[in-house]
C-alpha cells in the first residue's frame, strides 16, 4: 500500500486560498480502472483510492503514513514567486 503527500494547489479559477496551507495524504492505485459493462462508467474494485486524508502539517502526514506502515512519498511543494507589475506598464 502506497500513498503520496502533498499540499494542494490554489484553485486557478478562483481567487481565494482556501484549503491550500492543509497537506494531504491520498492512496495509489493499485488496479487500473476499466468502463463498467452496463452503464459505460469507469471504476474499479480499489477502495482505498477514494480515501484522502488532510492534516495540519507534513511531519503529521508523515508521522501518520509510519505509525500505520504506509510507504508514502512527500510531494515538495513548488516555490511561490509573486509578480509585481503596474498598470503604466501596459503603455510602455
Amino acid at each position: 500500500m502506497s500513498a503520496r503527500i502533498y499540499q494542494r494547489p490554489k484553485n486557478a479559477m478562483q481567487s481565494g486560498k482556501a484549503r491550500t496551507q492543509e497537506w494531504v495524504l491520498e492512496f495509489e492505485q493499485s488496479e487500473a480502472r476499466r468502463p463498467d459493462p452496463l452503464m459505460g462508467w469507469t471504476g474499479s474494485g480499489d477502495t482505498q483510492a477514494q480515501v484522502v486524508l488532510t492534516f495540519k502539517c507534513k511531519e503529521a502526514a508523515q508521522d501518520y503514513a509510519d505509525r500505520y506502515g504506509i510507504a508514502a512519498r512527500v510531494h515538495a511543494t513548488p516555490p511561490k514567486a509573486l509578480k509585481l507589475q503596474a498598470y503604466a506598464d501596459n503603455f510602455r
